[in-house]
């Protein structure tokens, strides 16, 4: 055999190698194609491609093992059992930037799915190299390791310190810097998922500069960069007063308020969850929010969104109100309660409907007054069917519950409460003619209008058990009338007279 000839066979082996990775590649990215892919041995084939002479092959063998790994956790096993990261991370720290690249979506690819195998990743040595690949020269080698880490870190906080001991929070504060907008928003993500997990992770991320950096992003006009900022400094806020504290030092006020008026729903979710993560630590943060227009702007954006997307501005509120009766009366003076009153009728999903249950009581708990303002809402009947309904779930019956609860010991609006009178279960009930025997001793047009809309012949319809309080209200209300009214509006009292129609004998002249 002559040496062209030799030449012309290893060219055809080169090429069948490269048709080979560039058809299993192709055939990847089609999830109908990945069962048989798979029973055909596919992974098998494609690990020693990751060694071959020829880069392409390399590059092209690691994006078919990443786009494989990616679409399920049994193929994302498979590249574990295959011995195939340690080669992975061996060619990240030697090969070219196109090759990196693709060795990083196979760690990602893998990383993902579990912390067992995001754990294997950190095993094998993995970070580290990562890491050294922030510092590369190319942005889509930084962005495509940055992802990696951020797959890695999100599944919990022993992954995430691996990621924070391998000395990537600086170099990702670094890339948050760099020009390039798909390299800031994954080192954006990232940092958020280091810092979900604890206080001490977060810290960290505050101790490497990285607050001033994401709030000055805060009106980059890239939404999906807009969405990461504002997730990291709501991930950041929630641990502590103090680190709450920090990033309202970087002045993101009243600059965040904007965002909840963004076109990009996860703009407007992430803006609100990040003020509703400040806001629940302290009366002082709550204030500072109001001060700056914040509840207002809320109200506004829970009016003009619906779905999760209102969530976090509907606990936004709750938290808020929690705090003190000023902080509840803002809320109101706002008109936050008609617009949770709106929410409790229109949301199709309970956890929503039992958010704004739970913020309608944190509202109407305070005062008298307070609780007025929710009553004349007609949001207790609405408490009330929900509370009923077999329907609904457990939260938002405990919720809708505690809600009632909360606003009928505070409430003396009679009218708002009589509809209570013919619907209510007895543990709600009691509440209600509780609320009736406060009020009407003191007030006798309330004892007139008792009488005339019906409420006082319910009252004695009532069966309550002797010596409990139920009964004891009952007889509270029945005081505050003359004994043959009282009579008058008992059951059977209708009868009682029609049979002393049939006893009586006339007097005849």
């Amino acid at each position: 055999m002559s040496q062209r000839q030799v030449l012309q066979v290893f060219e055809q082996y080169q090429r069948a190698r490269t048709q080979f990775v560039q058809t299993v590649a192709e055939l990847a990215t089609r999830p109908q194609n990945i069962e048989t892919l798979q029973n055909a041995g596919v992974m098998s084939l494609l690990r020693p491609l990751l060694l071959d002479v020829v880069p392409n092959i390399q590059q092209t063998s690691a994006l078919a093992l990443g786009r494989l790994a990616n679409y399920n956790d049994d193929l994302a096993e498979a590249v574990v059992k295959g011995d195939i990261l340690p080669q992975l991370v061996y060619s990240l720290a030697e090969q070219n930037r196109f090759y990196k690249k693709a060795a990083a979506f196979v760690l990602r690819a893998v990383a993902k799915h579990s912390p067992q195998l995001a754990q294997a990743i950190v095993d094998c040595g993995a970070v580290d190299t990562l890491v050294i690949c922030l510092e590369d020269f190319d942005p889509g080698v930084k962005e495509a390791a940055a992802w990696a880490l951020g797959c890695i870190a999100r599944h919990n906080a022993e992954l995430s310190q691996a990621v924070v001991d391998s000395g990537a929070v600086p170099l990702l504060v670094l890339c948050i810097q760099e020009p390039e907008i798909a390299l800031k928003r994954i080192a954006a993500s990232t940092l958020s998922d280091l810092s979900k997990h604890s206080p001490e992770l977060a810290q960290t991320v505050v101790d490497a500069g990285a607050i001033a950096h994401l709030a000055q992003m805060i009106l980059n006009p890239d939404a999906k960069l807009k969405r990461q900022v504002l997730s990291a400094l709501s991930q950041i806020a929630k641990h502590s007063v103090d680190l709450a504290e920090m990033v309202v030092e970087a002045e993101i006020f009243p600059v965040v308020l904007t965002c909840l008026k963004d076109p990009d729903e996860y703009v407007k979710k992430n803006s609100a969850t990040l003020i509703r993560e400040i806001a629940r630590h302290t009366p002082e943060l709550s204030q500072l929010i109001v001060n700056a227009g914040g509840v207002a702007a809320v109200i506004d954006c829970i009016g003009n969104c619906n779905g999760n997307v209102r969530l976090p501005g509907i606990m936004m509120l709750g938290y808020v109100a929690a705090h003190s009766e000023n902080l509840a009366m803002a809320v109101i003076i706002s008109k936050g309660v008609p617009q949770l009153a709106i929410c409790l009728s229109e949301e199709a999903e309970d956890h929503i409907k039992a958010a704004a249950a739970w913020s309608l009581g944190q509202i109407g708990r305070h005062t008298p007054e307070h609780a007025r303002a929710v009553a004349v809402a007609n949001v207790l009947p609405k408490l009330l069917s929900l509370y009923m309904d077999t329907e609904s779930s457990e939260d938002l019956q405990v919720k809708a519950k505690k809600a009632l609860k909360n606003i009928l010991q505070k409430c003396t609006n009679l009218p708002a409460l009589e509809p209570l009178l013919h619907d209510a279960p007895p543990n709600i009930l009691k509440h209600v003619v509780g609320q009736f025997s406060k009020v009407l001793p003191h007030d006798s047009k309330a004892r007139r209008l008792f009488v005339t809309s019906g409420g006082l012949k319910k009252i004695q319809e009532i069966s309550a058990d002797p010596g409990s309080p139920l009964q004891e209200y009952i007889n509270t209300i029945n005081n505050c009338y003359p004994e043959e009214i009282v009579r008058y509006y008992s059951p059977g009292y209708s009868q009682t007279l029609l049979e002393r129609v049939d006893h009586y004998q006339p007097v005849l002249s």
